[in-house]
């Protein structure tokens, strides 16, 4: 049995197996995260730290969830009251918890049973103490099924890029829009060249591996359109290997790029939970897919490809080739005229070295647009901070060959990637660009995160698709 407890509750009346002096004798203050275990006959009792009392937010309960995971995962059962003991309100913290334990438990690999990796996780049921309430058996089948699509993504985001190709990364998301009942569309190289998108085909050139494009829709069935609360598109940046292209990045700048396409593995996960979830608003979802190599024929610095649009833009750095097909994206879904785009994309480097590993950088325009993103990122944990588009920067990406150089100098990368998408979105609908190039993976476990692919962003878009509100046009 694992219970939680504030600082406050560590002075008073324990539940059955706890003993405050022998608590404190090992160090426990019950601190956010804090987790000891003793014995109590036949079995173990654990103490799960959630802080000061006045401090508790579903965050606080998310991590402490995790840690307990961790602590537990070779025992058989556990059985805790830790959503009930957090004094928050009961489906949110029930939430939290069901989604802390589901993704601290994720794993990935290719280890063999008898080698290094036989060491298996037994924890194989989990018993929630508290209400029973309809209310809370809501919050429990949200959970689950929004921690599937973070696994979904984790599953997308952590396979080798060498067997992710862009074939197989559409074949997985045509499966998987199958399993649950949305619409998919694939376009192969013969039909991205027909719909005009240079930007994906440009990045692809230096690939023996074909692109993709790949379409989702979904409707929300038994509501008229009348009552929809619109239709939001997300995009998602699907560079299943990024070595560069000819621009090539160092060998230590290679070693994590199969996760280039965090951000479509994020869009792919969010649309995987949508019918289960049945938000009212419509949402559509485009995904660019290829990989950025060297062959025989790659795109060469000072090449100029025209985008979907009609823009052209010269290439003078071959790494940054995410814009590129994004720009396409954004061309098309601007063309459904949604009431509003979401794109996320593991962008650059730069807005790690703004806001360091753990924080996605916000960008965008349509004021109210982006706050409702904000709210969200609030009340999942999943954080951004918003960045400017300064109007006067773009002139740092004036090319004298073509509309614009897809680089803008030395400085402030973060925020010329974004201007260059900003030319791709339709006028007049509000966009967010959320560059996750930080938080798309993690260096060790902490918190809900594991080492390696998070998934970050899948939690983020369920709940703005789920309280989407369509805004005016500023």
């Amino acid at each position: 049995m694992a219970h939680g407890l504030t600082e406050e509750a560590l002075g008073n009346d324990l539940p059955d197996g706890l003993d405050s002096g022998s608590l404190k004798r090992l160090g426990f203050a019950a601190g956010a995260g804090q987790v000891q275990m003793l014995p109590s006959g036949d079995r173990l009792v654990a103490a799960v730290g959630l802080g000061p009392a006045g401090d508790v937010t579903t965050d606080v309960v998310r991590n402490a969830a995790a840690d307990l995971a961790r602590a537990v995962r070779k025992q058989k059962t556990l059985a805790t009251d830790l959503a009930a003991a957090s004094g928050i309100d009961a489906a949110d913290a029930t939430q939290a918890v069901v989604e802390g334990i589901s993704l601290a438990l994720y794993r990935f690999g290719y280890r063999s049973k008898t080698g290094s990796g036989g060491d298996r996780d037994t924890l194989a049921k989990v018993t929630l103490v508290g209400s029973t309430a309809v209310g809370i058996r809501v919050a429990v089948e949200m959970a689950v099924a929004v921690a599937g699509g973070v696994t979904l993504a984790r599953d997308l985001t952590n396979e080798p890029g060498g067997s992710l190709t862009a074939a197989a990364f559409a074949n997985r998301v045509r499966r998987m829009a199958r399993d649950a009942g949305i619409t998919v569309k694939v376009l192969d190289e013969a039909a991205i060249k027909r719909a005009g998108m240079g930007g994906l085909l440009g990045v692809s050139r230096g690939s023996s591996n074909p692109p993709r494009f790949v379409e989702l829709t979904y409707t929300p069935k038994g509501v008229a359109a009348a009552r929809r609360t619109g239709t939001i598109a997300l995009v998602g940046k699907g560079i299943t290997f990024d070595s560069g292209g000819l621009s090539i990045k160092p060998a230590n700048g290679m070693m994590d790029m199969k996760k280039d396409m965090a951000g479509a593995a994020a869009v792919v996960g969010t649309m995987s939970v949508l019918p289960a979830l049945a938000p009212k608003c419509r949402v559509r979802a485009y995904m660019p897919m290829t990989d950025n190599m060297l062959g025989g024929d790659a795109t060469r610095p000072g090449d100029v490809l025209t985008i979907r649009n009609g823009k052209t833009i010269e290439v003078l750095n071959t790494d940054a080739e995410g814009r590129l097909v994004l720009a396409d994206a954004l061309a098309i879904a601007s063309e459904g005229r949604p009431d509003a785009i979401v794109d996320l994309a593991t962008l650059t480097g730069a807005c790690m070295v703004a806001l360091g590993p753990s924080i996605a950088g916000l960008m965008g325009r349509n004021d109210r647009f982006l706050s409702q993103v904000e709210a969200a990122s609030e009340k999942t944990g999943e954080r951004v901070w918003r960045l400017p588009l300064p109007s006067d920067y773009r002139k740092m990406l004036d090319s004298t060959v073509a509309d614009m150089k897809n680089i803008g100098g030395h400085y402030g990368g973060a925020l010329t990637a974004g201007l260059v998408l900003a030319e791709f979105v339709g006028d007049g609908i509000p966009w967010a660009h959320v560059d996750i190039a930080g938080p798309s993976s993690s260096d060790a476990d902490e918190g809900e995160w594991t080492k390696g692919a998070t998934g970050f962003g899948v939690r983020l878009l369920v709940e703005l698709v789920s309280s989407f509100e369509k805004v005016e046009a500023e």
